[in-house]
Order: structure tokens, then sequence, then C-alpha cells
């Protein structure tokens, strides 16, 4: 594992580590990138929405950064294509947690970035999930909260984007749901990600053509597993996956 320095977008920290440990392409570094954070045990929706969002904003080459952890950190590093995503671990740069995690990680590190700001060896502690979080942030342009409760590691995120002057964006939620986000709006301190294409355009400075109308193509855009797909559409699975169009990856559909 090496280490480098201090990359720009840390400066942002009130106080920044000297030098980080990596694994796989510090040239994702270069890239657009958004940070993507939320609770560790997301609804449905949230995990569909966080998928189609993360997996949207890399085909527009804009690499998502999160923690690694289950759930909502998961589910963005796998819509966004481990070659497109920066996982910032809590631990040294050659543990893989959490163990659950250990094959995405691995994935990871083969196609797309680990950071750490520990020594190898080192095991997480309550308060480096914090440090973590913090090095979340500041790598992303902008904090995209996806679902989270009221006094959360996440809110503790959000604390950190405030102080940065970072802009946030959540996913709109029902009344009763992730009240914590439902909260930043209702203060102002974050906006609703109403609609996916509106929000990428902001990052791209184009507008953003929507996917071609083929129904088949148009589904598979949701990223929907394997197993769904082929029950509706048995024919054409088969056919695009063999033209190239797309790929099963992790039991899901991708375009490729």
């Amino acid at each position: 594992m090496k280490v480098i320095d201090t990359v720009p977008e840390l400066l942002s920290m009130k106080k920044y580590p000297l030098d980080l440990s990596y694994a796989g392409n510090l040239e994702l570094l270069k890239r657009k990138k958004i940070s993507m954070i939320g609770t560790r045990k997301p609804s449905k929706y949230t995990r569909d929405m966080t998928q189609k969002l993360a997996s949207a904003l890399s085909r527009h080459n804009i690499c998502i950064v999160s923690g690694g952890a289950m759930g909502v950190d998961a589910v963005a590093h796998v819509g966004a294509n481990s070659s497109n995503t920066i996982s910032v671990l809590p631990c040294g740069i050659d543990i893989k947690y959490p163990a659950v995690n250990k094959n995405l990680l691995t994935d990871i590190e083969k196609n797309g970035l680990l950071l750490s700001q520990f020594e190898q060896g080192f095991k997480s502690r309550p308060w480096s999930f914090v440090v973590r979080n913090e090095l979340v942030v500041a790598l992303g342009d902008v904090l995209i909260v996806s679902e989270a409760d009221l006094n959360s590691g996440s809110m503790r995120s959000v604390e950190f984007a405030l102080t940065m002057g970072k802009d946030i964006y959540v996913l709109p939620h029902r009344l009763g749901e992730s009240e914590a986000t439902n909260k930043l709006i209702e203060e102002g301190k974050a906006k609703a990600i109403y609609d996916i294409d509106s929000f990428i355009s902001l990052f791209t400075n184009k507008k953003i053509d929507n996917l071609p109308t083929n129904d088949f193509i148009k589904y598979c855009s949701t990223n929907p597993s394997y197993e769904e797909a082929l029950k509706k559409f048995p024919e054409k699975i088969f056919e695009s996956e063999l033209l190239g169009e797309i790929e099963v990856r992790n039991a899901r559909v991708y375009i490729k």
C-alpha cells in the first residue's frame, strides 16, 4: 500500500491528514466527485433510489465517494460501479471492514480506489468512524444523504458539510420516515432531489438527454435484479447481453 500527499479537496477540513494510504486508481481523485452517505438499514425505496442515482451519476463520469459501510454506503458503491467509486476506510488500508463487505471492498481496490488516513493494521474505533466521515465529506463537491435518523452518524457528517460550506442534497421521504433529512429540508439546510436528470445537469453544465425510449433499455437503467429482468424480458435479456448492451454484476443488470 502506498502513501500520497494530501489532495487539495481536503484543505476544507479544519485539521486535515498530511498523507493518505491508498490502494487502487488515483486518477479517480481528478474526477468530479460526489459524496453519498446514509443509514446502515435503508428502506427498499432508499436502496432503489440510491442505486439509481449513483448509477446515473457514474454514467456521466462523476465519481461516487462513500465509507464502505453496510447499507447506503454499499449500495452507492455498487451503483457507481467499482471502477468509478472511492471508499474511505475507518481502519488501516490493509483491513477490509466491515467483513460483510469484504468482496465489495476487494473489488473497489482492484478497479476503483481505497483511501485511509490510518496506519496499516489499525482496527476501527468509535472515533475513527467520525474521522472517516469527515474525509468522505471533504472529498465530494457536494454531500447526498439518502436516509438518516436524528442523532445518527450521518447527521455528524452533515455538520462537517455545513462547516465546510458544502451543499447538501437529500432524497424526498414521506412524513415519519428519514426524520433527519426531512428536518434538513424544513430548516433550509438541504435541497431535495426530485428529478435525477435535473440534479445531474447541475454538475455537467449541459442538459441530460433521457435514455433511449426502448422499454427494455429504460427498464435496465433502473438496475433491476437479473432475476426480475429475466422474468420481464426473457428473450431480450440474453440478446442484449450477447450484443454487449448490458452486463450483469452482483446479480443486477447494468447498461454498458
